[in-house]
């Protein structure tokens, strides 16, 4: 599209919100953005619509279709409601449930979609206050909901805000019911068509006995509560980031028996604007450094930090030299993984019928580690929905044993669907309790994993590609990996290429076309090549980045081999930056 014809596109487009069925001070905005002489904002903020993408809708906060505000929350939660009621109109009544984390205006969007969805003659479970994300995944099932959201940018900066949908399964919406609910969002062309004025008797505020709930049921799923008895004093640094994590993860740490958690005061603060970090994002160090301080101070043995909504967990512990590490989401999955396939095992628990699901850019490790003790591994794309829609196929013939991500989500127990930050502190701790027990520190479970399994260095480099011009730079990279695949990186010849938004691959040394057994297509090139190296790209589906995850592997055969295995692939990643010329 021509830059005349996208102005005089988004310049229409903004006029219809000039109407009488937006605020004043919506209009005032809008009006100011018509009249700057430089149509940046004005651009940044109508050439598209907020679309679900892997995280549901998120974006900048602001008016404008493509940012988020209280039309388009509105178009969503009307258009979700129009679909609801299609769906279900066979139930006497529909429910849904709304959370919300800390961010700036998540409680003015929840009330808001509280008043459309009752509006809609839909019954409201609204959280009396900010809330995890999977406890409300946890209460779509436990009240017999049909769906469910929850308004939460995750880790983004503190000028985003989101808004996350989910089924009746507790897990966020796939096909159909992505598409379907979109097609109905759609609909929605201005916000005279959303129904804004609530039935209070529609709308129950929930909260304490739901978390009394929630608690008891995930401490249901420990393995070594004797492990946390004997260590029950360890002592261990838990920091919110400000965020929903502040009340229900200490709270579950002393119902698994953990008796010295230490806060980080300034960050139990609850606050969207995030004052103590640049951003809230327990995979960036930063995020962790107030925590590793007050570990350094108190002499502490773990330090944990959960994202805004309490989804992801971030974690440091202190290597053997008593250095403060941070250890990455490939890592904290495969301690989760190694350690509940292990107590499975040791319980008696598995046989033949157990499983566990991780991500197609999430380390090969765990595929060796569930192998070779007998347990079936599913591999989804990236977005914890496909791990649910893994769970919901098995649901009653499999048992479900874990799954997880690089992106720092895991999920241990069942009767969520969706990635756990409170079960995850949980059961971190109660893995430092028990290598305690053996011995052992994180740190030195990790390396003997490494070398039982075998090593593997995973980096992720996320190439940042802001507004309307980034987006097309990420989708011309994009073409040009999918149009001139690599014959070679970093020294060694690639053995196959997949490409999953055609479902196809090619198998370089047989010359042989694959078909690549997906429930749906998606925007993910992979690369494997002789020597165990996978490289995968894919654009963000929340973020304006696109994204390179690079894996590299290597045999040990002693704890001594580590560090030289390490430095190798430190080497490796700089060689492999420079073959995708990044």
């Amino acid at each position: 599209m021509e830059n005349n014809e996208l102005l005089e596109m988004v310049r229409n487009k903004a006029q219809g919100w000039l109407t009488k069925s937006y605020d004043e001070d919506t209009r005032k905005q809008v009006q100011a953005l018509l009249d700057n002489e430089d149509p940046t904002d004005l651009i940044e903020a109508f050439y598209k619509d907020l679309e679900f993408g892997t995280g549901g809708l998120r974006g900048i906060m602001g008016v404008g279709s493509n940012r988020m505000n209280i039309y388009t929350v509105g178009a969503a939660t009307q258009g979700l409601s129009n679909y609801l009621n299609k769906e279900f109109s066979h139930l006497d009544q529909i429910k849904v449930v709304i959370g919300h984390d800390c961010r700036n205006n998540s409680r003015k969007f929840a009330e808001i979609s509280a008043d459309i969805f009752s509006a809609n003659g839909i019954k409201v479970y609204l959280f009396e206050d900010l809330r995890p994300t999977p406890e409300m995944s946890y209460t779509i099932r436990k009240l017999g909901c049909q769906s469910g959201i929850i308004l939460t940018a995750s880790h983004n900066p503190k000028e985003y805000n989101g808004y996350k949908a989910y089924w009746d399964d507790g897990a966020q919406m796939i096909a159909p019911h992505d598409r379907n609910t979109i097609a109905e969002v759609n609909k929605i062309r201005n916000a005279s068509k959303i129904k804004f004025k609530g039935n209070k008797a529609l709308i129950e505020i929930i909260g304490k006995e739901i978390d009394e709930q929630y608690i008891r049921d995930l401490t249901t799923i420990s393995l070594s509560p004797e492990a946390i008895q004997r260590h029950h004093d360890m002592k261990i640094v838990y920091t919110p980031i400000h965020g929903t994590g502040v009340k229900l993860v200490p709270e579950t740490l002393k119902a698994y028996g953990f008796t010295n958690i230490i806060h980080v005061p300034e960050q139990d603060v609850v606050s969207g604007d995030f004052p103590t970090v640049v951003s809230p994002n327990p995979e960036e160090p930063a995020a962790l450094a107030m925590a590793v301080e007050k570990a350094k101070e108190t002499d502490a043995e773990l330090v944990m930090a959960s994202d805004p909504d309490a989804d992801r967990v971030g974690a440091a512990i202190k290597n053997n030299e008593g250095e403060w590490v941070l250890i990455n989401g490939n890592q904290t999955c495969m301690l989760y993984i190694y350690y509940l396939i292990t107590r499975w095992k040791e319980s008696g628990k598995i046989e033949g019928k157990e499983y566990i699901v991780k991500t197609i850019v999430t380390t090969e490790l765990i595929r060796t580690i569930a192998e070779k003790n007998g347990v079936e591994m599913y591999d989804v794309y990236t977005g914890f929905k496909w791990i649910a829609d893994v769970m919901r196929k098995n649901e009653g013939k499999k048992s479900y044993i874990g799954g997880g991500e690089e992106s720092y989500g895991f999920l241990a127990e069942d009767f969520v669907r969706d990635k756990d930050a409170v079960s995850a502190c949980a059961l971190l701790a109660e893995i430092a309790a028990w290598a305690k027990d053996q011995g052992l520190t994180l740190y030195q479970l990790l390396q003997r994993i490494y070398v039982e399994y075998g090593f593997s260095k995973e980096v992720g480099i996320f190439v940042v590609k802001k507004g309307k011009s980034g987006a097309e730079e990420i989708e011309a990279m994009m073409k040009n990996f999918r149009e001139n695949p690599l014959k070679e990186i970093a020294g060694s010849n690639v053995t196959y290429f997949y490409d999953y938004a055609s479902l196809k691959g090619l198998s370089y040394a047989d010359n042989e076309t694959l078909t690549l057994d997906m429930p749906t297509t998606s925007n993910v090139l992979q690369f494997y090549t002789e020597d165990n190296t996978k490289v995968s790209i894919r654009p963000s589906g929340t973020e304006p980045k696109i994204k390179f995850y690079c894996e590299v592997h290597s045999k040990v055969n002693s704890i001594e081999d580590l560090p030289a295995a390490e430095k190798a692939a430190e080497e490796k990643i700089n060689q492999i930056k420079a073959s995708l010329g990044i």
